[in-house]
């Protein structure tokens, strides 16, 4: 016991007794991880995981939002205690602990820890407070911090009122014991309690959160009034829907109280919406987010739902602007991709190789990145990883995402988005890196590459995080921006790519078609074609942006495109990806294989009209390109 002796005179160690401190420190062992690597993870079973005492070196915690993305609160110094909360809540707090530098823990004994804390109070209640404040710090988090979530609503939903959708409040008295609204919530299933005297005005709301922290600190008989939440988000019964769906997204656990003047008339929570006309976008992704199995998400996909290509449908006919209906079937793609990817962590853990051991981020690129995606289109994903050279483990963490990877994107062909051709997948060693490694590929890239490898970077260039550590990509996002803005040698040869394609309009504005059905490639003869130079011109200019709209307005802003243009490229998208919508439309109906192929052939006089000027647009924006190309060619 000599090693850990000088633990005994430091807090909160120097408050048990020498029996308790045997008891505690008696089978404790000492445990080291690595830079980056997991000392808890949020996947493990509740008999895995341990109670920790960090020695030396600095971890942070981690969760991970139902939007996939991840959420660090606080960090963990030499004298926190790591792993309590977890287990005093029988897992239902769960979160993740990550090594920010080599770390060094006592591991104790979780039994023998839990019965010295329960015979000692003072002991018990110095681990309580600092539970009690990371409990404010998650409270405040959650109550306060948007989760920055990317889904487009129903546009419907700028036209309906509060009222038409509230459910009736629940009250409950501030004398009231906490005993009772902890047993109101689970008898009645809502989310929170309103705190009222009268029935009618609100003093305040209490939910899990301050209950949780009323048991904490062993003053569940105390009355509701001493833990509510005095500030509360409302929102009057004649306003607008959309912005009370909003916070709700991103606010979970609460209701939002609902007034007439100043009177409770109503709540809305979640369920309130199921109701909504229209909703099958909302039905459908919540039972993406609660899927289990691949099977279940095949049946949810744009290829295979015949409800959600309804919806889509339904959208255009209600003359949404195409760009944004291919952003919405983006994020229900993203909530495909985010469920597929924690299946395949559970899958991991079930098959005995455990949960990821360090930090990842999984991202999307291409049209998915670029929030552009129609309903045919296949894989354009990476993985970036923190760094593990100096691991004890490199091999096994080598291993392990390679396997991991190879499960994402096996699943994502299973549910209708097939694996690229071109070899752009997580599970590709070129396209599954570490932090530093990405970093040497773009800087290798952006010096030497070659016209055989311009296509990659010009997917790669549209990256987006959309799963696990997103700090990892939004770093080398910066890194890519400032890099690119400087290459000549780069904007030439992206320029001289694109330029490869020709907008297939010939003098006189007559479309060229190919073949005996004169088809028109949508995607590569015209889409492309806008999206490739607007994406050089933000490039030039420094902007980070990633969705063609996006850099447009940016583009905009800083008076490097004229309104004008901006609003006509925009036009011209909307007529472009509205061709191809229809057209997947028509193939999926029709049981044909998808492809952003039009027919000419039969084209109504306004169709053709609509898409000779969309043509005209993407035409002059390359021949602006290719002015800009020769004259630095020439330079």
């Amino acid at each position: 016991m000599t090693e850990f002796d000088l633990f005994k005179n430091q807090y909160p160690f120097d408050l048990l007794t020498d029996e308790e401190y045997e008891e505690v420190f008696g089978k404790a062992v000492v445990k080291e991880y690595s830079t980056n690597e997991f000392i808890i993870h949020e996947d493990e079973t509740d008999d895995k995981i341990d109670i920790h005492f960090l020695v030396s070196g600095l971890a942070k915690n981690i969760m991970h939002r139902s939007s996939g993305r991840q959420l660090s609160v606080r960090f963990y110094y030499p004298g926190d205690l790591v792993g309590v909360m977890i287990l005093l809540t029988s897992g239902e707090m769960r979160f993740s602990v990550q090594a920010l530098e080599p770390v060094k823990t006592l591991c104790f004994e979780r039994e023998s820890f839990l019965k010295v804390m329960s015979e000692n109070t003072r002991f018990s209640k110095v681990v309580m407070d600092g539970i009690s404040h990371l409990m404010k710090s998650l409270y405040d988090e959650v109550k306060y911090k948007s989760s920055t979530t990317d889904e487009q609503d129903d546009r419907e939903l700028y036209k309906k009122r509060a009222d038409a959708y509230m459910e009736p409040p629940t009250f409950i008295h501030p004398d009231a014991p906490i005993e009772k609204a902890a047993r109101m919530l689970e008898q009645q299933k809502i989310e929170a309690l309103i705190v009222s005297e009268d029935q009618q005005s609100m003093l305040g709301m209490i939910g899990y959160a301050q209950i949780l922290r009323a048991y904490f600190e062993n003053d569940h008989r105390n009355p509701v009034k001493a833990y509510m939440a005095e500030e509360a988000y409302e929102i009057n019964e004649q306003e607008f829907i959309y912005d009370a769906l909003s916070y709700l997204k991103h606010h979970p656990t609460e209701i939002i109280p609902v007034l007439h003047k100043d009177k409770i008339v109503g709540i809305l929570r979640q369920s309130s919406f199921f109701t909504i006309k229209n909703s099958v976008y909302f039905d459908l992704t919540y039972r993406i987010s609660n899927a289990t199995r691949v099977s279940e998400i095949k049946d949810l996909a744009p290829v295979y739902n015949v409800r959600f290509q309804q919806f889509v449908e339904s959208l255009i006919k209600e003359n949404m602007f195409a760009y944004d209906i291919a952003e919405l079937i983006t994020n229900y793609n993203d909530r495909i991709h985010k469920q597929i990817v924690q299946i395949a962590e559970d899958e991991m853990i079930a098959e005995g190789h455990g949960p990821p051991p360090i930090n990842y981020c999984f991202l999307v690129m291409g049209s998915e990145g670029r929030k552009e995606q129609g309903f045919s289109t296949d894989q354009d994903n990476g993985m970036i990883l923190s760094d593990y050279s100096n691991s004890r483990n490199k091999e096994q963490i080598d291993q392990y995402f390679l396997a991991f990877a190879k499960k994402i994107n096996g699943m994502l062909d299973e549910c209708g988005f097939p694996y690229c051709t071109g070899g752009i997948m997580a599970k590709e060693d070129k396209w599954r890196q570490q932090v530093s490694d990405w970093y040497k590929s773009v800087d290798r890239w952006i010096e030497k590459m070659d016209a055989e490898e311009v296509r990659d970077f010009t997917i790669f260039m549209d990256f987006r995080p959309i799963f696990g550590d997103y700090s990892l990509a939004y770093e080398l996002k910066k890194h890519v921006t400032k890099r690119v803005q400087k290459s000549l040698n780069l904007h030439q040869l992206l320029m001289k790519d694109t330029l490869r394609f020709r907008v297939p309009l010939q003098p006189f504005g007559r479309i060229s078609g190919v073949g005996k059905k004169r088809t028109l490639n949508l995607k590569k003869s015209a889409i492309m074609q806008i999206v490739n130079a607007i994406r050089i011109y933000s490039m030039k200019y420094g902007i980070e942006s990633i969705n063609t709209i996006n850099r447009l307005d940016s583009l905009a802003e800083q008076e490097r495109f004229h309104p004008r243009d901006v609003e006509n490229a925009k036009t011209a998208l909307h007529r472009l990806m509205l061709f191809r919508l229809k057209e997947n439309l028509n193939q999926l109906k029709n049981d044909e294989p998808l492809s952003n192929d039009l027919k000419l052939t039969h084209m109504k006089k306004d169709e053709r009209r609509s898409l000779r000027e969309a043509l005209i647009i993407a035409k002059r924006l390359q021949q602006v390109l290719e002015l800009s190309y020769n004259r630095n060619r020439v330079v």
